[in-house]
Parts: C-alpha cells; sequence; structure tokens
C-alpha cells in the first residue's frame, strides 16, 4: 500500500471514529515490536485499530494474519507501559477496512470489526 493511500485510509478511519463517539489518542505509533495505526477510546475501553484499506473486502481480511494479531498485542503492551494512566481500562483490537465506494468519488466503504484478537 501506498504511503499517500495509507494516509488517507487512516484520515477516513479517524474521521468515522470521532463522528462515532471516540476520542483519538495516538496515531502511527512505532515501537520495537510493531506499529500501531490508530489507538483509541470510547466511553468505557482502550482501542487499538488497525487500519486496512483494500481493493476487496477479503484481501483486507486477508491481511490480519496470525503473525500480524501477535505484533499488535506485543505492540499494545509496549505502548500500555508507556501510557499507566490507560492500564486500568478494558483494551480492544479492531480492525477498520476501507474499501472502494461503489459510487466513484474517491470515498471510502467503512466497515468496523469489534474485537479481532481474543
Amino acid at each position: 500500500m501506498s504511503t499517500t493511500k495509507g494516509r488517507r485510509g487512516e484520515d477516513a478511519a479517524c474521521a468515522w471514529l470521532v463522528q462515532h463517539g471516540h476520542r483519538i489518542l495516538a496515531r502511527n505509533v512505532r515501537l520495537a515490536r510493531g506499529e500501531l495505526d490508530i489507538v483509541a477510546r470510547d466511553n468505557e475501553s482502550l482501542l487499538f485499530i488497525e487500519v486496512k484499506a483494500h481493493r476487496s473486502r477479503d484481501s483486507a481480511l486477508l491481511a490480519v494474519t496470525a503473525d500480524k494479531c501477535r505484533r499488535l498485542r506485543q505492540a499494545a503492551e509496549l505502548w500500555l507501559a508507556r501510557h499507566p494512566q490507560y492500564a486500568s481500562l478494558q483494551c480492544r483490537f479492531d480492525l477498520i477496512m476501507l474499501t472502494p465506494a461503489r459510487e466513484r468519488t474517491g470515498r471510502f466503504h467503512i466497515e468496523h470489526i469489534k474485537d479481532i484478537i481474543r
């Protein structure tokens, strides 16, 4: 994925999250064991959100491999160690998939899947 496409996708995901009552705490956090696309908070949970902008829903889902989930979990642990004020919150790993909208407007169809790692 190109950097421009990835940034547009993450921008759209952040805007969608804010519209739905979430607060963005961090973006594009690079840690020794991985990267976190978005760290957000809703009323009761801390969300570690992976963003996938793909041509199809299937390819976006296939990109979330077991290894990717392991790296997300490790990165989240490191992030929490650096931000202990959030340690009491319930943590959740979500996926936001962005696929091209049917009506070629340059916009995305956004699908939010909660709790992708258990």
